[in-house]
């Protein structure tokens, strides 16, 4: 699996950083135990969800994971209420980040991101 992030799931991580200090780690583990046990073993741990209406096209599908562990947030376990909202291009075995969040600041996924991002996509492939 081949991992990519935009600038702004980059400008995200790094704000959550300071108030998370284990989120590096906490990302990592998650990607191998959550986004490539669904994506390449389909193994549903029910913590991955996909984006319904975002404008799927050619394959690429949109995904959240609601149930991302956070060592930081002790005691909480997978209901830290950190989000990633991610691209996946299933032909390729590529995930693009598009947005981390922490629920309590914000409810749900930026719609507009995502717009944003299927659009830039679309322009590269003319």
């Amino acid at each position: 699996m081949k991992y990519e992030e935009t600038k702004e799931f980059t400008r995200d991580f790094k704000k959550l950083l300071k108030k998370f200090a284990s989120l590096v780690e906490d990302l990592e583990v998650n990607k191998q135990y959550r986004i490539e046990l669904f994506h390449c073993k389909e193994i549903d741990s029910r913590s991955i969800f996909e984006i319904q209406r975002a404008g799927n096209t050619d394959g690429l599908k949109f995904y959240k994971v609601k149930k991302f562990q956070c060592k930081s947030l002790k005691g909480r376990g997978a209901k830290s209420g950190i989000r990633v909202t991610y691209a996946y291009f299933p032909t390729e075995q590529k995930i693009v980040f598009l947005e981390i969040y922490f629920k309590a600041k914000q409810e749900n996924e930026n719609r507009q991101r995502i717009a944003d991002f299927i659009k830039i996509e679309i322009e590269n492939q003319d």
